[in-house]
């Protein structure tokens, strides 16, 4: 996979569930949620959009069935536990408890606890006292929850024919690479991919990574995506041959714009959609190969090195909203954040209503899609889905 617009023939989507069931309004802040989503609309919505997907041709794989199927291999399931079960937090006797409860269950009950998490409560009994046990609230969590596993784009990122597994940066988020990284380990489907990036490197996210044009890659440098983080992949992608010029786009670090793609995206192979306010303002270092190292250049204006380095006069930019106000409150409903499908036509929230007439006026098919609650956790159809397979663009 080599761009961000050629015809989507394979995506992984995580379907929300139980785990959406653990916020509340005591946690939701640690847990990355900006409201207490209803849950089973939030299911409709996501099973709509994975409907919509699948109108457009396109496969449509699930996290929690590929790890559930990967859980069969007994590694998988001795590396799940591991990274399910923290023995520093939870002592060694309550430790060892859990992780022979879990070791009981079948492969769909395990997937389910690893991805919603487990109460103290509802950890077995167990004979004797325990400190841990005593000095925790029932409600408190023994297996933290996963709650933004459903935005499947930040802890894998297809480039190529390989996969690179990210390393996230928060602390609610840092479990999910480890799930993700199971199933590209251990699910037959996926024995024979190559591996672009190691989870144990420094911080990139996949939301802050945008495939330009084949062997241009632009990665958001901010809160999540750290400047080593930036570094190593781009130092991995030219020993791999993978890129050529790769793009380190700092990025504001606030919660509003925490990804490179919550304020661009592209939606054709020559045209981005981004936030008018950073327009004119955003940057970019531009890393080549130089020898066994890197070569360093910039900042310069990004709409000039991406339309540079991707063999354009220029890119077209279409902006968010009509109007100040409005690009600022559609920005912040992830109007930015578009999934394409193929070029020209990309999957959006119904809600941002200005932004999608201004794509159609440019020629964009907009394929609208419900995100009242799916938009809880502050991300939207590109952030929901990590393409696995897209048809080259030339």
């Amino acid at each position: 996979m080599t761009s961000e617009v050629g015809p989507l023939r394979t995506v992984l989507l995580h379907r929300p569930g139980g785990e959406l069931k653990r916020l509340t309004p005591r946690n939701n802040d640690q847990l990355l949620f900006d409201a207490i989503p209803w849950v089973d609309r939030a299911e409709q919505e996501h099973d709509a959009f994975a409907a919509v997907l699948r109108e457009q041709g396109v496969e449509v794989l699930l996290l929690d069935e590929l790890l559930s199927e990967a859980l069969r291999d007994p590694r998988a399931r001795t590396a799940a536990l591991h990274s399910g079960v923290d023995e520093r937090r939870l002592g060694a006797e309550v430790a060892d408890t859990l992780c022979s409860y879990l070791s009981s269950m079948d492969e769909k009950t395990l997937t389910g606890v690893l991805v919603a998490g487990m109460t103290f409560e509802e950890l077995p009994a167990a004979e004797g006292q325990s400190l841990v046990r005593r000095m925790h609230q029932p409600h408190d969590f023994a297996i933290d929850p996963l709650p933004n596993l459903l935005f499947t784009r930040d802890s894998s990122v297809w480039i190529d024919d390989r996969v690179a597994v990210t390393s996230l940066a928060m602390p609610a988020r840092i479990r999910e690479s480890a799930l993700t990284d199971l199933v590209y380990a251990y699910h037959p489907r996926f024995a024979q991919s190559a591996r672009a990036y190691g989870a144990h490197s420094a911080p990139v996210e996949g939301g802050d990574v945008l495939l330009l044009a084949p062997g241009v890659v632009a990665v958001g440098v901010g809160e999540r995506t750290t400047p080593a983080g930036a570094e190593s992949l781009a130092r991995s992608l030219f020993a791999d041959g993978l890129a050529h010029t790769v793009l380190a786009v700092p990025i504001t670090q606030t919660r509003a714009s925490m990804h490179l793609d919550t304020v661009c995206t592209m939606v054709d192979h020559d045209a981005v959609l981004m936030y008018p306010a950073i327009r004119d303002h955003l940057t970019a270092y531009v890393l080549r190969p130089a020898g066994e190292g890197i070569k360093v250049a910039g900042p310069e204006p990004f709409l000039r090195a991406a339309a540079e380095a991707m063999e354009l006069d220029r890119l077209r930019v279409l902006d968010t909203g009509l109007d100040p106000v409005t690009a600022e409150r559609e920005q912040w409903e992830d109007g930015n954040n578009t999934l394409a499908v193929s070029p020209g036509t990309v999957v959006a929230y119904e809600r941002n209503v200005e932004t999608n007439a201004r794509l159609e006026e440019a020629g964009i098919e907009v394929l609208r899609i419900s995100g009242s609650e799916l938009g809880s956790g502050r991300g939207g159809p590109r952030c929901m889905s990590s393409p696995i397979v897209r048809e080259p663009l030339y």
